[in-house]
């Protein structure tokens, strides 16, 4: 168990680039209230060029957005890199990729950038899972502070959920979306396990799937080193009307709750509401008495 490389804490006045690596942009007026949010705690915040660009449901073509990456990983000059929103597409982007560990810098988005989130752990390199360009101005001003706390060095207060008993977990914390993070099961892109603890939210899936895909992690082996699993919001995954179901805090609590190590539910991170700051690949502990997830490594 390690963690991994902080980025050096971010300071006003630092160049940030925006790049759009998985889906199509359409919410523009939430993309320009998020921007300005960046710029007016005093970074340099540069978009790339025709980030409203569309191919099909992505925003643009692999090469395209494999180059924006690149690009902006490259930039000596450049600290952070925020993503314009998730949607699909960025596994795409990531074969044949290899990430310059040389140019050290954040990396901030959820959804579907779980994908380069976990890539860029593996490289050892710790991320941000947390509001992309298109959610942030929704998010109240505790979980704003929290997002610009973390990036600029200052410590993040404990995360408050709904304990299920199981005494408490110390380990590496791995945040990110269920489907995105099950369908690197068994790829080149899938990090190791070993001492992690797993941080779940998804959107829009009916309790069925979410059965479907927590039973993939039980038969593929891979919670077996596991020593905790902290839950944020499952948000518009309600049952399909009019046919037998299970609810998705049924479906979560008879896949997860035999596993015999501490789980914590119900904690302020995913789509649809608040949306808190995870740093990816720090040492946490997890609660399950009193539904704490507590961040130990502060920057």
């Amino acid at each position: 168990m390690q963690s991994k490389i902080l980025p050096p804490p971010l300071k006003p006045g630092d160049l940030l680039q925006v790049i759009a690596p998985s889906g199509a942009l359409r919410e523009l007026e939430a993309f320009e209230r998020g921007l300005e949010i960046w710029r007016s705690r005093g970074y340099q915040v540069k978009v790339i060029p025709k980030i409203d660009d569309r191919w099909g449901y992505l925003a643009d073509k692999d090469e395209n957005r494999r180059n924006q990456l690149a690009t902006a990983w490259k930039d000596i000059d450049c600290r952070g890199i925020l993503c314009a929103r998730g949607g699909f597409g960025s596994t795409r982007i990531l074969e044949d990729w290899t990430w310059p560990i040389e140019n050290c810098k954040w990396l901030i988005g959820f959804s579907d950038i779980t994908a380069l989130l976990w890539s860029l752990y593996k490289a050892g390199i710790s991320g941000v899972h947390g509001p992309v360009m298109t959610t942030l101005a929704d998010e109240p001003e505790w979980s704003t502070e929290r997002l610009f706390d973390w990036v600029e060095g200052r410590p993040l207060s404990p995360l408050k959920g709904c304990g299920w008993g199981g005494s408490v977990a110390n380990g590496i914390l791995l945040p990110g979306n269920l489907t995105v993070a099950t369908h690197l099961l068994g790829t080149p892109l899938q990090p190791h396990f070993d001492g992690v603890i797993l941080a779940w939210e998804d959107v829009t899936e009916a309790p069925y799937r979410i059965d479907r895909m927590l039973t993939q992690w039980r038969l593929s082996g891979a919670l077996a080193k596991v020593r905790g699993i902290a839950l944020g919001r499952f948000s518009r995954c309600e049952p399909p009307q009019n046919i037998p179901s299970f609810t998705v805090e049924e479906v979560l609590r008879d896949r997860l709750g035999d596993l015999g190590i501490p789980i914590v539910s119900d904690l302020p991170f995913g789509h649809g509401g608040i949306n808190a700051a995870l740093p990816v690949g720090v040492e946490v502990s997890l609660d399950a008495d009193e539904g704490i997830l507590d961040i130990k490594h502060q920057v």
